[in-house]
């Protein structure tokens, strides 16, 4: 169970003295700030539009590839599309707000709202999250691919594309083992015990080829469109690079965000961006302003479409910052297989 302060006075006395120390390093040892502003006085905004919509349409490719996940792992009835699109946008508001990938476990609590209780969906749909980002491996390795064919790539992104390659080509393959395993009931007490089920369990979908190659396809057509909207931006600002230099910055900004360390990764994002940039000819100050209005664009998208979707669902931000972590939800539901709810309580829902 992890432990988050209570008392607004704690909470500020770690937050502030971060974003402090953050904010010094940013104006000591970031961009000429003076550029940075000024880099914005001929930004085409059209563009910035065009590259929202773009990204809009990753996360319709990508909350399809998680339907078709969720239908391989849950008995029927399943979640309908609507269910399953308005909890993954949740998911992206959790994730953009908050510390920690929270968006996760959020869209699971939004999604079982939404199914049966009591035959092991809650622990399923864990799961099917982590099958859902393992999917992520595939265009991430053709982009790493691409890159390092095409890309004017610096010797230490170089050194940390391989090592994520490594890894994740590893973490793919114990999957698919372990997906063709025959799962235990998510019985067990043992945290640890209890998440490695809960994961084999939504990986059910590396049992069906068809399913599974669909979600893949959905999920590279995500990072196509996401890829684009990197692209496009860049015209925002008059930047013509090439398609190449668009997928390292790509690349580059979610090895940045890999572990979120403080909200948004603001700074090192943008540092990771217009470094490798400065070797296409973008000064390092026009490279950071386009890194900030890119992440302003990813963001959007997730908090925009998220509040509404959270508002539809009749939940409050202090709802999602209170979402349970993975074992608690499956305590939750062997609470509730234990101790069945009455069953005018159980069909009453939030409206919407």
């Amino acid at each position: 169970m992890r432990y988050v302060p209570t008392s607004p006075w704690l909470r500020a006395s770690l937050v502030v003295p971060l974003l402090a120390v953050i904010g010094a390093l940013l104006w000591w040892r970031g961009p000429d700030w003076n550029v940075v502003y000024h880099a914005f006085d001929l930004v085409n905004w059209a563009w910035v539009a065009f590259a929202l919509g773009l990204n809009l349409v990753s996360v319709l490719f990508r909350a399809v590839a998680w339907q078709l996940t969720i239908n391989q792992a849950l008995e029927p009835p399943q979640p309908r599309f609507h269910q399953v699109f308005s909890a993954f946008s949740v998911g992206l508001l959790g994730n953009a707000v908050l510390p920690g990938r929270i968006g996760e476990l959020a869209r699971v609590a939004v999604l079982r709202r939404h199914v049966p209780r009591g035959r092991g969906s809650s622990g399923a749909l864990v799961g099917t999250v982590f099958a859902h980002r393992l999917f992520d491996l595939f265009p991430a390795l053709l982009l790493i691919l691409y890159v390092i064919a095409t890309a004017k790539v610096p010797h230490w992104a170089a050194t940390s594309l391989l090592v994520v390659s490594i890894i994740g080509g590893a973490l793919f393959t114990i999957a698919v083992v372990t997906a063709r395993r025959h799962h235990r009931p998510l019985d067990t007490a043992h945290s640890v015990r209890r998440l490695l089920a809960m994961a084999r369990q939504g990986l059910a979908v590396l049992r069906s080829p068809l399913p599974a190659l669909g979600a893949i396809l959905l999920q590279c057509a995500g990072w196509f469109m996401q890829l684009l909207a990197v692209y496009v931006a860049m015209r925002a600002f008059d930047i013509h690079a090439p398609l190449p230099a668009a997928a390292l910055v790509l690349l580059l900004m979610n090895v940045a965000t890999i572990f979120p360390l403080w909200p948004g990764n603001i700074g090192l994002l943008q540092a990771a961006v217009a470094l490798p940039l400065v070797r296409y000819g973008v000064p390092y100050s026009t490279g950071f302003a386009y890194a900030l209005v890119l992440q302003v664009i990813e963001m959007s998208v997730g908090v925009g479409v998220g509040l509404i979707f959270l508002a539809r669902e009749g939940l409050s931000f202090a709802t999602l910052r209170d979402m349970p972590e993975a074992d608690e939800i499956s305590v939750d539901e062997d609470f509730e297989e234990t101790h069945p709810p009455e069953r005018g309580r159980a069909r009453a829902r939030v409206p919407g």
